[in-house]
């Protein structure tokens, strides 16, 4: 996105004794905002273990055994759990670290992002 700038038009007067008649260029701040976060989502399956779920968020969620099985009685219970909530970067790689250390360990566990 190029840059804002606020232009003031300073003029002189018939006698020359206000302004110069240049234009003066001062950069404005952009207006920011935060970036749209993101659910990671992990979705319940028949055959996933419910242990390596569990593994699942402690390695890659950084969840204590406690927290990380909460969140895989969700999956378990309510056909999906979320595992946290990101900017689309972070998100978009923990779904996607977490979708190939399942497709290694041979789970069918399928993880996804939701936009917040």
């Amino acid at each position: 996105m190029g840059k804002v700038f606020d232009v003031r038009l300073t003029l002189g007067s018939e006698d020359g004794q206000e302004g110069d008649g240049h234009v003066v260029v001062a950069p404005t701040k952009p207006k920011l905002k935060p970036p749209p976060m993101y659910r990671v989502v992990l979705l319940n399956d028949d055959y996933t273990p419910m242990d390596f779920v569990v593994e699942v968020l402690e390695l890659f969620f950084n969840m204590n055994r406690e927290k990380a099985t909460h969140v895989m009685l969700s999956v378990h219970t309510q056909g999906k759990g979320v595992c946290g909530i990101f900017t689309r970067d972070i998100a978009e790689t923990k779904a996607e670290q977490v979708n190939q250390y399942s497709r290694e360990c041979e789970h069918p566990l399928q993880c996804k992002i939701e936009r917040e």
